[in-house]
Parts: C-alpha cells; structure tokens; sequence
C-alpha cells in the first residue's frame, strides 16, 4: 500500500512541475542608459516579489527564466527602477533614465547651506547615521577613524567620557589646539576640553563634542580644506566638521524608534614581560618587608625557583611567575544605550523628539559615565513664505571618579611594573580598614596604591549643557531668501575632587580638598544671511550670499579648596586646615561679515569666491581685523568626453585664506597686578613676559587641486586631492634669557607648511537582486615642515612624559616635521664604536631629532556585504611614518621587565671591551640614552566588525504596532594586525591636545569592545 501511495505521489510531483514549467519562459533583452544608449553592466533583474533574478554582462545583455504573468524589476543604482509585465514577450529591451535627485547628490556645506556635490570646487565627505550608531563610541568623533581621507582620528585612553583628538590634512597651527569647529545645524558649538593630563598628571575631563548623543546625527560631514572652510573664519584653519541632527519628514505619518546598543569593552595587555627573574635589586631576591615594599616594581632579583620569599606585608609569598598582572585589577566595561524617538510630519511642518540615556561604566572600578539627552527638532512653514525652526539639545552628564594618567599619583594604572611574581590583589583594598591610611606598594609614596584610589577616590564631574538653535527663512521668491539665525551653546559643569583622608603623599594623611566649584561657559552666535539665485543670462546662473555674524565666547569660574581635613571624610571646605579659593573669567568677542558669490556657466563649469572680514576683540584696534578671501572652480569634462565606461568627470580646484586670533587677551600691553602686602603697605607685580603691541591675527593659505571620476553607471568611483597649506605669523610664546628682565615673550613668527595627497577609491564590485558588495579604501600621504618659529628660529619644547623627564622631548624645530621627536643618542668614538664609561655604562651622546608624532601615511578600508536580509562589514585602518615617545619602553627596560634585559643577568653587559652589571647597564641605558624610549607608530587595525539582520517588513504586515525590527552583533578596536613596537598599544596616548600627540605612558589599557543593537520601528 506504502508503495503505492509513494508512486502516486512521485506521479503527481512530475505532473505539478510539468505544470510549472509551462508556465514559465525565459525572456532577453538588453538595458541601455536613456540619455546615450550605452549599455549598462550589472543591471540588477528580477521577478517582483521573488529573489529570482539576474544581473546584465558587460553588454548589457540578460537571459531570466519566469512566469508567464510576472512583472519584472530594473534596477541599477543612479537611475530610475522600471518595472515591466512579460505579457507574452520573448524579448524585453530596456532603457533606463537616469537618477536626476540621486546624481545630484545634495551636501550640507558651510553656514549649513545644500549644494549639489557635483558642483563643488572642494573636497567633501558626509559620514551617515548607521555608520556612527553601530559601533557605538562613547564620544561620537571616535567613530569617524579610518572613514575620511585626510582625517586622524585618536581617542584619548582614558575611560568614557575621554576626549577624541581629530587632525585634519597634517600638522595643525603651532598656537592651536588642533581640533577642527564643529557646527551643529549652521551653528558653531563650543568644543573646549575641559582639562586633561601632563608629564605631572592630571585628567582627561573630554572635550565639547563628546556631549552628543550619536542616535541624534544625522549626518557628519567634513570640510577639509581651507576653501570648504572660509566662510567661518577664525577657529575654521584646522578644518569644520558639520553635524545635520536628525528632524522630522514633512507629511509623515507618527514614528516612533526605540534603539538599544549594549557594549562590553575588555582590557586588552599588550605587554610581553619576562617572567624568568622576579623582584629584587642586584641579583638578591628581598629579605626584609621594607626590602619587598621597596622592590616591589624592580624585577633585578634572582631567578624564579618557585621557592618563598618574604612580602611588603611580612606574609611568605611564592617566588613564581603570579599568573596575574596589573590587567586582572581592572573589570570588564559596559555601555548601555537606549533612546526613543518619535516624530510626526505636518502638510507644513514637522518635529522629532527623542529621548536618550548613556550608563557606561568604565574598566576602572567605581569609574563611569551616566549622560540623559534630550533632543527636540522643529520645523513649520507660519506661510507661504515663512519658515521657522528650532532646535533644543539639553544633555545633563555625571563623570564620576575620572582616573589620573600619566605621572604616579592617583594613577589607577600603577601596577602595570609590578615585578612578575606579585600578584596585584594582595594590595587591596588599598588602605588600612582602622585608621584609614593608604597601603604604600612601592618605594615611592607618589605612586598611589590602584585599590586606595578607586575606593576612596573623588574625581567628579558634572555637567548640564544646552545647545539650542533658531532660525527664520523669508522666501521672497523660490530664488531669493533671507534669513535670521541665532544659535546658544551654555554649559554649566560642577567639579568636586579631593585628595582622599588617608593618602600617604597628603601631610600627615589628612587629605586635600583639591577643587570644589562651578564654572559657566557659553558660546552665542547671531547671524543674517541674504541669498539669491540669479539667471544672468540664458547660460549663467549666479549663486549669491551676504552676511554677518556676531560671536561672543565667556568662561568664568569659581572654586575654594583646602588643605588637611579635620574631620575624616568629611570633605567640606569648612572642614580643612587651610582655606584656599580660585576665580577666573574670560570673555572674547569677534564681530564679522562676509559673502559668496558662485557662477555657474551651463552646468558644467561653476566658479565661486568668498570673503570674510573678522574684527577680533583680543587684538589691538589698529591690528584686530583681517579679510580672508577663496576662490575655488570646478569644471565638469565628462560632459566633452565620449567615453562609453565614464559616467562622471570633474576637475576642481581653490585657493583659499583662513585666520585665527589668541586666545588670551590682554598680551599687547602691559598690565600690572596686585601681590600681597608687605609691613601692611600695598604692594603689586609686573608681568614676566613682554607683551606685544603689534600683534596681529595669523592667516593659513590653501591651494588644493582635485579629480572626480565615476565608471560604469556609479560601479566606481575616485575621488583625488592635492593640496599644499601654510601657516603665517603664528602667534607663540618664546623664551628669553632672564637678564632681559622678562623669561619670555609673545611673538608672532611662527610659520608652518603641510603638502599631501588624498584618494577615495569607492565602489560596488557585486550588486545583484540578492547579494551585494561594497567597498571603499581612503589614502592620505602628507609631508609637514615646521617653517620658522620665534625670531632666532629655536626648538620649541611642546611634551614629555614623566619618565625621560627634559631628555626626550616633543618640539617644533625649524626644517624638520612636527612635532618632532627630540632625544639623545649615544656617544660614538672616532671608529663609529658606541662609548661607555670606566664602569662600562652607556654614555649620552648628541641631542638629535627622531621623527614626527603625526602619520605620513594613513586611512581606512571598508566593506559592506549584504545577502537578502543579512548584512556584513568591516573596517581595517592603518598608520604609518610616526614616532612614540614610550615611558613603558623607558621603565620596563629600567625596572628589568623588558625581555631585552635577559641578556647579561649571570655575566653581566660587555661594551668595548668593559663589563658592568645588567642591573647597572640598562638602568643608564634608558637614562643617559633616551632614544631608546623612542619607538615606532605604525599599525594596521582591525577597527570594527558588525553582523546583522533586518526581519523582513512582510512580517509586520499584520501586527498593529510593530513595524519592523533590526538586530546587529557589532564589535569594536577587535585586533591589532600589524605593530612595530613593543609592549605597548601605538595609539595609547594620555594627553588629550597636540602637546601630548605621540608620548605613551601610564594611561589606561586600550580596550575591546564586543555588543549588540536592536532597533524596533513601532506604528
């Protein structure tokens, strides 16, 4: 019976495709671009509603099989979709119509005004939304590493809420900071760092732009060069970075988001110790609890053997390899973000709110961040003419217990040379639980015990900041606008940090009440624009902008303090020995006008200049304005041009001058102080440094030149740049000998040039109905040369680090790239022999320069699959040509944790002849020559992975309030490819300004960082 049943079965399945295939055929044809008849390769074709389909060859050519009633789909990135019923044809030629809108493509450019890319005589490049939400950075600018040429991306390591350090096209101005202006919807924000660490310690407090909430961009996109930038002015030399927040569509229905992204982030030990001698001096293993405590970061002792040896604490401790290290002191890090927004678009209006909370808890115990966001967008036509909009962003931020860098004290990265047979966790939990006092570790009370300040420490920051921006549009006509805008960037932060009752360094371990207070800064913008677009004649259109702009910066602060507490834990300024207090106040003003004008000749050749005049409030009236004029043509040759495989061809290229005024004010005259009174009489002081009265703000000059190219219907893209940037009448400080009566000087001298190249090759090597590739590789080589500085043209000391404290340095030294490398090397005899002392130690030698802290060579490389519903990419970026000054290479060497310092342990370093102890040797080696602490930055990373799935939309075609739903596995920093140097991350970095580009030392671990996200649209 069973038989039979499968028999009859197999019959009607033969019957059924029988039947199937009858009604099937297969069609051809060939899709050819409307506009010239060329034939378009890699035409995606299918069968609507399937994922039957097919791509078109070189040719354009294309053979489907489908049903006799199927609609068919073309589709082909830059041109229309058409869809076309078989209906009994064999044979279905197509030509598609190009994409007027999509080739277009529409940027947001300076003062917040759209313009087709095409157009532009400079170079752009816009970072969307979905880029920046994935892999989730707790400062947003991190998230733009290795996706933009000319762009470096280096995050402080200092917990969340760290500041992100981005240069653009090479060295930035000797006197700046380096950091580019962000402006958010038209409107410049305030990105002051708030503090951050030395060669002597300190925190990093994070900057402006790390206040964002990523689920609020829109888009990121970044203005290079000078020409993109003029029209800004002062602050605009080191580059712009517009922000486009998220609105509202108009005529939309509600939408309401909900966005959840979780992040662990794990310390990741990229030291490689040895671990075959254990802590120790000469030799000895320690004999005594002061001999253990003492020795406790120097691995010069005796071989490990497993056997007992005494501990700071006097308990017996085995002299082996601990299996821990200072990695396991800190704990595994989450960021959790959820936001909801929702919007709702009106037949003339629309608004978006959102509603945003950040809890990131640092690797550091009891270190974190908590930041609630508010963000309100609203748009309105009040008539016909008439538009007004508004944009609302609060942001109240917590950073509890930042953790000090670099130098020892209060430093949560204090164990990182530890000897290799101490386990860290015998030192918790940091201080004595009776009376308080610290639990010292080492030979030096400035080197805070890890477990005494991440239990007792106060380090804490918070932080109330309103971004707000309004603006009124008056359309005369569809051509001719005015409009008015007024933009506020308030911040209010209270600080709060102490040296905590018990701290062994404080006197008598009573504390310190290190800074309670508050400050206020704000920034308030006010601007007037008239606009018009004109048809001159039939074949010149001209594009025109007038405008003015009223800016006023104010800082002020106030704080007390105090020292030795009375009373344990109680920190109150009213419970301190000593009574201190601190105010500071700052106010600046810049008052401007300026204007574009832009020709446009048949939509092929556009010719545009601008000009702005800055008056500063910093500056002497007779020298505190400048005019920074551009000019910048772009000429469209594709259009000439028959050439079948070229879609697009462009030709641009700018000149452009940018200015920037002095931060401090008053350096022109002189201006006497109060002091303290001595036997009751008034006294005052005179300044030390001479001012000068002709000062005058310096200027940047930018020639660039570029190329734009697209092949095979949009398949691949270039995107070329050259340019060449100068830097005149810098102003800096310079140092004089103290017989002049002053120690140093404001001059305005400096000068720098920076030369490069930029490619971005893009492009979309597979693309069918179910599977697509896309790619995109970024390159930036640039050549910097420090021109002049003061008026003898001497080094320029910026940073050090702690550990070749004035013998290794970073500086700016005429001829050479900046910031250079500056360190000693050794001393050589006259055959080219390395010189040693009688004892056979290591003598120093010439003080000679050893490279630039910044990248020659650098950028990204991303790519993105997508199969059906799946989506895949990843993103590899490298660095290449820079120095690290590192005090690890420095102490590890010195404390006999290098694997280098295995080589002479039984019989000692010979040199020339002449034998010292390895001990002694290596100790003088890092000492006298510093160039050792000198290591290279190159690096290739694997910077980001992300796995996702986007539940088809059919799903949801039946449920009343889910609309769809997207899931990704992200990962973050995963792997480091490729690195010269040793024991140490190329990236780590504790200063969060140019000062301290490229000097490592005693800052967090680097982190990886693995999470996921999951985004629901609710209807």
């Amino acid at each position: 019976m069973k038989k039979k049943l499968h028999a009859l079965l197999l019959f009607a399945l033969v019957l059924f495709s029988h039947a199937l295939w009858a009604q099937t055929k297969t069609i051809t044809g060939t899709v050819t671009d409307a506009s010239d008849g060329s034939a378009i390769p890699g035409v995606n074709v299918f069968v609507k509603g399937t994922s039957s389909g097919t791509s078109t060859d070189l040719d354009g050519k294309y053979s489907l099989s489908v049903p006799e009633d199927a609609i068919v789909v073309y589709s082909f990135i830059g041109y229309t979709i058409q869809e076309i019923s078989v209906a009994g044809k064999s044979t279905i030629d197509v030509a598609l119509v190009q994409d007027s809108e999509e080739l277009g493509e529409v940027v947001v450019t300076a003062l917040g005004i759209s313009k087709e890319k095409e157009k532009l005589g400079y170079s752009v490049t816009e970072v969307g939304s979905e880029t920046l939400n994935k892999a989730r950075e707790t400062n947003v600018a991190n998230s733009l590493a290795g996706r933009v040429a000319g762009l470096v991306v280096k995050g402080t390591s200092s917990g969340p809420g760290g500041t992100a350090k981005i240069t653009l096209r090479g060295l930035p101005s000797i006197s700046g900071t380096g950091s580019p202006l962000y402006v958010i919807n038209g409107i410049p924000m305030d990105n002051s760092q708030r503090g951050s660490a030395g060669q002597w310690g300190g925190s990093d407090n994070g900057d402006g732009i790390g206040n964002l909430s990523p689920d609020d961009i829109e888009t990121m996109t970044v203005l290079k060069g000078q020409s993109a930038s003029a029209l800004y002015g002062s602050r605009a030399s080191n580059g712009v970075i517009l922000i486009t927040t998220k609105k509202g569509k108009k005529g939309s229905d509600w939408s309401l988001n909900y966005t959840m992204n979780f992040m662990a982030e794990q310390p990741v030990d990229f030291t490689d110790f040895q671990d075959v001698y254990g802590q120790g001096t000469g030799g000895i293993k320690p004999t005594t609890a002061d001999d253990a405590r003492t020795t406790g970061r120097l691995a010069w002792g005796a071989r490990m053997d497993g056997s007992q040896v005494i501990g700071y604490d006097g308990n017996q401790y085995n002299y082996s390899p601990s299996g821990e290290n200072y990695i396991d002191f800190y704990e595994t890090g989450t960021n959790l973000t959820n936001t909801v927004a929702v919007s709702k678009g009106f037949a003339e209006g629309s608004f978006r709110l959102s509603l945003s909370n950040l809890d990131a808890n640092s690797i550091v115990p009891n270190s974190g961040v908590k930041r609630n966001t508010i963000n309100l967008n609203v748009e309105q036509n009040l008539t016909d003419k008439l538009n007004v909009s508004a944009m609302i962003n609060y942001i109240d931020q917590q950073s509890d217990n930042i953790p000090f860098l670099s130098d020892g004290p209060k430093n949560p990265n204090n164990f990182l040379f530890l000897a290799p047979n101490i386990n860290p966790a015998i030192f918790s939990p940091g201080y004595n639980p009776e009376t308080g006092a610290e639990i010292v570790f080492s030979d030096d009370i400035y080197v805070t015990n890890p477990y005494f300040i991440v239990n007792q420490g106060e380090n804490d920051l918070g932080r109330r900041r309103t971004i707000s921006a309004l603006s009124a549009k008056y359309n005369f006509t569809d051509k001719i606008y005015a409009m008015l805008r007024l933009g506020n960037d308030v911040s209010n932060d209270k600080f709060f940090g102490v040296d905590p009752y018990g701290l062994a360094y404080s006197a008598d371990l009573k504390g310190n009440l290190s800074s309670r207070g508050q400050s206020e800064r704000s920034e308030l913008n006010l601007e007037a624009i008239f606009g018009a677009t004109v048809d001159l004649t039939e074949d010149i259109e001209l594009d025109a902008v007038l405008g003015a702009n009223k800016r006023n910066n104010k800082f002020e602060t106030v704080g007390v303090g105090g020292s030795r507490f009375v009373l344990p834990y109680l920190y109150s300024p009213f419970n301190v020995e000593t009574f201190s207090r601190s105010y500071d106040y700052n106010e600046r003003e810049v008052n401007s006008g300026y204007y574009s004008l832009g020709f446009a000749y048949k939509d092929f050749l556009t010719l545009t200049t601008t000009g702005r005049y800055d008056v500063y409030s910093t500056l002497p009236l007779d020298n505190n304005s400048i005019f920074s004029p551009s000019v910048s043509m772009a000429f469209i040759f594709s259009q000439f041009m028959n050439v079948s495989a070229l879609d697009f061809g462009k030709l641009r290229a700018s000149y452009a001058v940018t200015s920037g005024e002095p931060f401090d004010a008053y350096q022109s005259k002189f201006y006497y102080t109060s002091a303290n009174s001595y036997n009751g009489v008034p006294a005052g002081s005179s300044p030390t440094a001479l001012p000068n009265l002709s000062l005058k703000p310096f200027t940047t000059d930018e020639l660039e030149f570029g190329l734009d190219l697209s092949f095979f219907k949009g398949r691949l893209s270039f995107d070329v740049a050259y340019f060449n940037k100068t830097t005149h009448d810098e102003i800096m400080n310079a140092n004089l000998s103290v017989t002049s009566g002053f120690t140093s000087a404001v001059v305005a001298t400096g000068s720098t040039s920076n030369k490069g190249l930029e490619l971005l090759v893009s492009g979309s090597p597979i693309v069918t109905p179910t599977f697509s590739w896309t790619s995109s590789f970024n390159f930036t080589n640039v050549k910097n040369e420090v021109l002049s500085t003061d008026d003898n043209n001497n080094p320029v000391n910026l940073g050090q680090n702690r550990a070749t404290l004035g013998n290794a340095v970073t500086a700016y030294v005429v001829g050479e790239s900046g910031p250079q490398i500056r360190a000693y090397d050794y001393a050589y005899d006259s055959n080219g022999d390395i010189m040693v002392d009688a004892s056979g130690l290591p003598v120093r030698g010439e003080l000679k320069n050893y490279g630039s802290v910044l990248p020659t060579v650098y950028g990204g490389w991303n790519n993105e699959f997508r199969f059906k519903q799946v989506n895949f990419s990843f993103l590899i970026d490298y660095n290449f040509g820079n120095k690290v000054l590192s005090a690890t290479e420095f102490y590890s060497h010195f404390r006999g944790l290098h694997k280098n310092t295995l080589v002479g342990r039984e019989d000692g370093v010979t040199t020339n002849g002449v034998t010292a102890d390895a001990q002694s040797y290596y100790q003088a080696l890092v000492q006298n020559v510093t160039s050792t602490s000198v290591v290279d930055g190159d690096f290739i990373k694997l910077r980001q992975v992300t796995l996702g799935y986007t539940f088809p939309d059919k799903w949801f075609a039946n449920t009343p309030v889910l609309g769809g739903m997207n899931v990704s596995l992200v990962g973050r920093n995963l792997a480091i490819l490729m690195r010269k140097a040793d024991n140490i991350d190329p990236e780590a970095s504790f200063g969060s300004n140019i000062n301290y580009t490229g000097i490592e030392g005693t800052s967090l671990p680097s982190t990886r960082s693995f999470g996921f996200n999951l985004n629901f649209k609710l209807d």
